[in-house]
Formats: structure tokens, C-alpha cells, sequence
């Protein structure tokens, strides 16, 4: 490293602190432009009509010379970035990105940051930079609540804005196929509909600051043991009916700037060379005007990839060479890659630009104050309305204030609460405490973490008189003992996951199925509280009065757990991903195959050193049967479905009202029937499919009811969550027919039950 980055990095540190800009309010629109659908023969080159943001960006690229071109199209990485001769290092931020954009036109240079849990900084590489740490992304999608989605969004999107950057690396929206896959946590769980409507809203949020967000990683990247060798095998039909659905609702409610390719292959291509998914899905048959960049590490040539429609080559210094630099030149000059082609890589990012309103309201040049403790605000009311009670023997919970000695054991509740790993990490306002690896793909920028949010604290301030007392659990002799003692235990679980490395086994590591059967057996009240990155087995279940799914619940999550403990919070949270009673319930009861883990471990993998091998076939033999859809199929009763969850009071479903025809709407009335106030979350189930039936969620609202009252809701179906694809006679088909559907709590929870009696209905792709 140069002493000029030396001291760039140092001048870099952020003491931000007083205002974030003000959130866009929910629902505004983005106003919609005639679109001309691009001609099949030339996807990525088409023209679009009508579209004054095409056309600024088509002035500007003819404005542009080669060389500032071919700057635009390929991205450094900063911490690498002093290995490449000429890098700019002088106005870079260690961070993850940075491209270089045309000062006398007015195009922004581009600062890139990891961020969909807040603006990241993993291994402290801003060092003394802080930044707000939201929830895990599946505890996000546990609030089936869009609108706070919208706000997380704007949150982050203003925080990095401030600290001067103007790209986030956000907007994950891959299915969960496998329980235990590593970036669970990261993602929007299992049913297309309810990834595609949170990831929108959370990329409308961060676009709503003038910023770029990506959606990512596309497409079928739902492993991360061997990711960068793994060919997914899907048929069309079944990938655009589950993960390319939820990409293309996404992008069609969000607008983002950029898709962000992934590592994987796709049915024998790279996903950042894939002419089908870039050029043919995305670019042709979706009408998407902004630009593709590959995942760090991701890009494999110049030509395919240029020609099969990536745009940018991102933190070009993890591949093995610069692809899009003096290689992409060579290959224009040669004829084999259009200078047309260049111009709409360019085109494509300055839409991305001009789009959103950066190259209006180009981001401040140096760093802004942040209301940390109204962003905080913003975390844990996400925590809290996504914690999911799972178990409520005889009313265990909510604790009562007035206990005389309860006992808080494990999970370093002392300290915090657990964060998931990977480049989403965020060093978060109040301080981590952080553990390295020594080994695996993870080691250099993975850190088990807890932020500093301490349960232990918020269950002494939430009950002042009575007796709290802390034991690690590494005693559970101990632990039993100091249970039978007090009025209640709870016990802090936790499951740790990371970006980079599937976990081995879904079952709680270091023995804590053994202290929870320890401190059960005490025969006092038994609270069992779990900060996961999705599901873990239960064997202890039947022996625990409650249970409550806290996810990673962020920098607030210490006192979100205990409001929810102790009832100031009722909880509402609901499971968006179905949590298995055995693991061979799942589509794969293998973590992702053993022989593909110890070829893994002993390639040592580097991005920049060519692997042993670069292939390994993994058939998704669900298909579009993704979480909930499969175990209906496969007749599983799971330990939890999805969408369940308990609450403080009751709920119950009435009136049911089925609109059809042409198109199908669902209402219906939901009274508060208990003591509390709460939040209640009802869904609505259709079953639909020619050739095999699925179980599909068409619809969910989040509705907040005082004692006694009602409210009417109102769902109106996506046709395409319901049709099927017909990859033959290219489109969305719904079968003229009756379909039966059910309203309820969770997945087989068929509270209301009825018909609808659907018109066939076509479209294109």
C-alpha cells in the first residue's frame, strides 16, 4: 500500500452525527415512460422510444471519448486497488467499489458500498467508522410489513449518501432452497411474492436519496459452499416461476439501477456470460434499461461476457485479470466486441445515473452529519416487529415485571446479540465484538460478530426489582442449578452464518441442545430464545414453555427482545421461510454433497488463481417448488410453516369475498378477539398448476387492531404468481378453470375457504 493511500484511508475516518435526510413517503411512484419492446435479434443493443432518460443517456455517451468509455465499464476494488498501475487512489474510500466517471460532463465518480444491513465496513477498513445496523434480512422479511422495508431502505441509502457514497450493493432477493445455506440470513426468505415486495420497497428507500441500488445476485444463487463452481441446473419454466419471478417484480415495482450477476453458473454459463439470463430474459423480455455488473470476482472473459450482456466488470482486482480494460479495447478494435456494444454499456449505466438522480444531486464531497438515535429508532422497531413467537405454553410470555429472580443464560447475552457474517457486516454505532478464522473461503473478511446491544441490560432495566442473574452456560450443571432457583430461565441460543461458507448442520453447535434439556429439566418456566440465520432443529421442544425467533436482530436488539419478553411489544413477526422437523424434509439432505465440500476445502480457493475445477452440476430437482411449495407437495409436516407466528392476543378471519373472472380479488374481515392490541399478519393461499398443483401465496397485509375492532382486507393477485410459463409458446398462461384458496394464519392454516373461478389469461415474458 502507498503512504498517499495510507494517509487517503486515515483522512477517511467518519465523526458523523446529527441529521438524515428525510424519508420519501411510501407509495410515491416513479412516473412511468412508453417503452418499445427490443427486437429479439439484437437484445442489448435496442433503442427505446419515448424515454427522456435514454436520451440523455445516449447524448452523453456521444459526448464521450473511448478511453473515458472504457473507464466507466470496469470498477476497482480499494483495498486491492493500489496493485494497478494509474488507480485513482487519491479520491477512493476503502470500501467495496469505486469506478471512475467524467468530471467535464458532470457523471459522477461511483463509491460503492456493501450495504442491505446498513453501510457495511467488514475487518474495520474505514477504521473508527460506525454506521446503523439493521436487522438480517430474514428477520426483515419476517415483519411481512412492506412499509418498513421502504424506511430500512431510506435509512441506509441516506447514512451511506452522507459518508459519501452513492451505490449500494443492496437489494438480495434470492428464494431460500436449502435451510441451511449460508447467506439465508441476508436474503427475503422462500415465496417469490413476499421477496419480490420487500426488496422492492427497500431499493425504492435507498434509491429515494439520489443513490444507486442493485438487485442481486442474478440468478438461482442460493449456495454459497463452491459458489463460484456451482452450475445450477433448472428448467426455464420452473426458474422464471420462482427466482426470476421475484427478480422481475422486483425490478418492475423498484426501478434499480443495476442487477448484480452472480458467481454461479446457470445450466452450463456463467451467470455474468449468460446470454439467456442477461441479454434474452432480463435485457429483451423484461425491457430492464440499466446496467448489469458482475459480482466481485465473478467475470470469466471479455468477449462472451461483453456480448452476452454485462456492462461493468466490479472489483476488477478479485478477478483474474482486468477483463473490460486494455482487454475489452483490444477486443473492439478486433471486431469482436461493436463499438455499439461499448456505447450501450455506457448508455446503460449513465440511465443508471440519471435515473435515480445523482447526476442532479451528486452526493456531498465530504462526510455529512447522521441522527444515529433516530436511525437506531428505525432498527429496532424492525427488530421487534420481526421477532417471530414460535411457542406460548399456558401464557409463559410476556413476563411479568414483577419477577423476583430470573436467570439469563448463554448466547453472550452479556455482551450483545449476534450478527451474520459476510460482506454485509456492518461495525455498528455502540461497538462489535468480533472473532477471526484461520481458514476457509471466508477467512480474510468474515468475523463472527455480537453487537454491543446486551439482552442481560434490557432485562434488568424492563423488570428493576427483580433478582437478574447471567451464567455463560458453559457450566450446565450450573446453568440447571441457578434455573431451579429462579422464577423463570431464559436461555440465548444462537446459530452463526455466513456469506461465503453453507453451514454443516442446522443444529445448534457448542452443546446447547444439551444446556436447553438441562435448564428445562430444572422443572422451572423455560424460555428459549434463538438469534439464527434461519432454521435449527428443536429436539428440546416439547420441553420448553416458549420460544421466540430473534434472528440477528441488530444494534437495537438487546432491548427489541426484552419489549417483546416482557409484552411492551406484542409480537407480529411471521416465518418466511418453513422451518423443517428433520433435515431430510429439504429438497437436498446434504450440505450442498460432501464430495463438493472437500473438493472446496482443498482447492483453498482464490478468486485470482485458476480453481481445480470450475464446474459442479447441482440439479434444483424442486424446481419452482421452492420452501412451503415442496413440503405440500412432498406431503412433510414441518416443525414450523411458513408464515406462522403467535401473538399476545387473538385473531379471527370472517366474510370471505372472492372477486374473479378477469382478475381475482380476495376480502375479507379480521377482528381482534383478545385483551391486546396487536398486529396480525393473514394471508391468502391459492393452489394452481397444470402440470403438478403448487401452493402459492397471492397475497398478505400487516394489520395493526386495537381489542374488539375490525378491519376489512383487501388482496388482489399478481397473475403471474398464480400462471404457469410456457416456455414453448413464450409466456404467462392461467388455464381457464376453478381454483380453490384459503385465508389464514400460516400455510395450512385454512381459517376461510373458497374458490376462485379464473378466465384464461395470457401474456408475454
Amino acid at each position: 500500500m502507498t503512504r498517499r493511500h495510507q494517509s487517503t484511508r486515515r483522512a477517511l475516518r467518519i465523526h458523523a452525527a446529527a441529521a438524515v435526510l428525510a424519508l420519501a413517503a411510501f407509495g410515491l411512484a416513479q412516473t412511468a415512460v412508453a417503452q418499445t419492446m427490443p427486437t429479439p435479434d439484437s437484445p442489448p443493443l435496442a433503442a427505446r422510444v419515448n424515454d427522456p432518460v435514454w436520451d440523455r443517456a445516449d447524448a452523453l455517451v456521444k459526448q464521450m471519448t473511448e478511453a473515458e468509455k472504457l473507464l466507466m465499464v470496469h470498477g476497482y476494488f480499494p483495498p486491492f486497488a493500489d496493485r494497478t498501475p494509474g488507480a485513482p487512489l487519491d479520491d477512493m474510500i476503502p470500501s467495496a467499489g469505486y469506478v471512475t466517471g467524467v468530471p467535464r460532463l458532470g457523471i459522477p465518480n461511483l463509491r460503492e458500498s456493501d450495504a442491505s444491513l446498513g453501510v457495511a465496513n467488514q475487518v474495520e477498513q474505514r477504521k473508527g467508522d460506525t454506521a446503523t445496523a439493521l436487522p438480517s434480512g430474514l428477520a426483515l422479511a419476517a415483519t411481512f410489513d412492506p412499509q418498513l422495508a421502504y424506511r430500512g431502505g431510506a435509512m441506509i441509502g441516506a447514512e451511506a449518501r452522507a459518508k459519501t457514497f452513492n451505490v449500494l450493493l443492496a437489494g438480495g432477493v434470492n428464494l431460500t432452497r436449502d435451510p441451511w445455506a449460508g447467506r439465508n440470513f441476508e436474503y427475503l426468505g422462500e415465496d417469490p411474492w413476499l421477496a419480490a415486495l420487500m426488496a422492492a420497497e427497500q431499493i425504492r428507500g435507498v434509491q429515494s436519496n439520489h443513490i444507486i441500488s442493485t438487485i442481486k445476485h442474478f440468478s438461482l444463487n442460493p449456495q454459497e459452499t463452491g459458489r463460484h463452481i456451482i452450475d445450477g441446473v433448472i428448467d426455464e419454466a420452473a426458474h422464471r416461476e420462482s427466482d426470476l419471478l421475484a427478480f422481475q417484480i422486483a425490478i418492475e415495482r423498484s426501478h434499480p439501477a443495476s442487477v448484480m450477476c452472480a458467481y454461479n453458473k446457470v445450466n452450463g454459463d456463467w451467470a455474468c456470460e449468460n446470454d439467456h439470463l442477461l441479454n434474452q430474459v432480463l435485457k429483451r423480455d423484461w425491457n430492464y434499461p440499466g446496467f448489469v455488473m458482475s459480482d466481485w470476482g465473478a467475470v470469466h472473459s471479455t468477449v462472451k461476457a461483453a456480448n452476452a450482456g454485462l456492462d461493468q466488470q466490479s472489483g476488477q482486482e478479485l478477478d483474474r485479470q482486468i477483463y473490460f480494460g486494455d482487454d475489452l479495447r483490444a477486443a473492439i478494435d478486433a471486431g469482436e466486441v461493436k463499438k455499439a456494444r461499448l456505447d450501450d454499456m455506457v448508455r446503460r449505466i449513465l440511465y443508471g445515473v440519471i435515473q435515480t438522480g445523482l447526476i442532479d444531486h451528486p452526493t456531498p464531497a465530504t462526510e455529512q452529519p447522521i441522527d444515529y438515535e433516530a436511525n437506531a429508532d428505525v432498527a429496532q422497531t424492525m427488530a421487534e416487529a420481526g421477532i417471530v413467537l414460535l411457542k406460548n405454553d399456558g401464557g409463559a410470555l410476556p413476563l411479568l415485571a414483577t419477577a423476583r429472580k430470573i436467570a439469563v443464560i448463554g448466547g453472550r447475552a452479556d455482551y450483545g446479540v449476534m450478527s451474520g457474517g459476510g460482506s454485509s457486516q456492518v461495525r455498528s454505532v455502540g461497538g462489535v465484538q468480533e472473532y477471526a478464522f484461520e481458514v476457509g473461503e471466508s477467512h480474510g473478511f468474515v468475523r463472527m460478530t455480537w453487537h454491543k446491544s446486551s439482552p442481560l441490560d434490557a432485562i434488568r432495566a424492563a423488570a428493576p426489582s427483580a433478582e437478574v442473574v447471567y451464567l455463560d452456560g458453559k457450566d450446565r450443571a450450573a446453568a440447571a442449578r441457578a434455573a431451579a432457583e429462579a422464577d423463570v430461565a431464559i436461555v440465548f441460543a444462537w446459530h452463526w452464518q455466513t456469506e461465503a461458507e453453507d453451514s454443516e448442520t442446522i443444529d445448534l453447535p457448542d452443546n446447547q441442545d444439551d444446556l436447553i434439556n438441562a435448564v428445562s429439566a430444572s422443572g422451572k418456566k423455560t424460555v428459549v430464545v434463538l438469534e439464527t440465520g434461519g432454521p435449527v432443529l428443536m429436539p428440546w421442544l416439547n420441553q420448553v414453555n416458549a420460544v421466540v425467533q430473534a434472528w440477528y436482530s441488530g444494534q437495537r436488539g438487546g432491548p427489541a427482545i426484552a419489549n417483546v419478553l416482557f409484552g411492551k411489544v406484542n409480537p407480529s413477526g411471521r416465518l418466511p421461510m418453513t422451518f423443517p422437523a428433520r433435515i431430510d424434509q429439504a429438497p437436498r439432505p446434504e450440505v450442498p454433497g460432501i464430495q463438493l465440500q472437500k473438493a472446496v476445502e482443498a482447492a483453498r480457493f482464490d478468486q485470482r488463481q485458476p480453481p481445480a475445477f470450475d464446474s459442479w452440476e447441482q440439479p434444483y430437482v424442486e424446481g419452482a417448488a421452492v420452501g412451503y411449495r415442496w413440503y405440500d407437495q412432498q406431503g412433510h409436516r414441518p416443525l414450523f410453516p411458513f408464515g406462522y407466528g403467535l401473538s399476545y392476543t387473538d385473531f379471527r378471519y370472517s366474510n370471505l369475498r372472492v372477486e374473479d373472472g378477469d382478475r381475482l380479488t380476495v376480502s375479507f374481515d379480521v377482528t381482534n378477539t383478545g385483551r391486546r392490541a396487536g398486529a396480525d399478519a393473514p394471508q391468502v393461499y391459492l393452489r394452481a398448476g397444470q402440470a403438478r398443483p403448487t401452493l402459492r401465496l397471492i397475497g398478505f397485509e400487516k394489520v395493526e387492531l386495537q381489542p374488539g375492532q375490525t378491519r376489512r382486507v383487501t388482496v388482489t393477485a399478481e397473475p403471474r404468481i398464480i400462471a404457469d410459463y410456457d416456455a414453448a409458446n413464450p409466456g404467462w398462461r392461467i388455464a381457464a378453470g376453478s381454483y380453490p384458496l384459503y385465508v389464514g394464519r400460516h400455510v395450512g392454516d385454512e381459517a376461510l375457504k373458497g374458490s376462485a373461478h379464473l378466465n384464461a389469461w395470457t401474456r408475454q415474458p
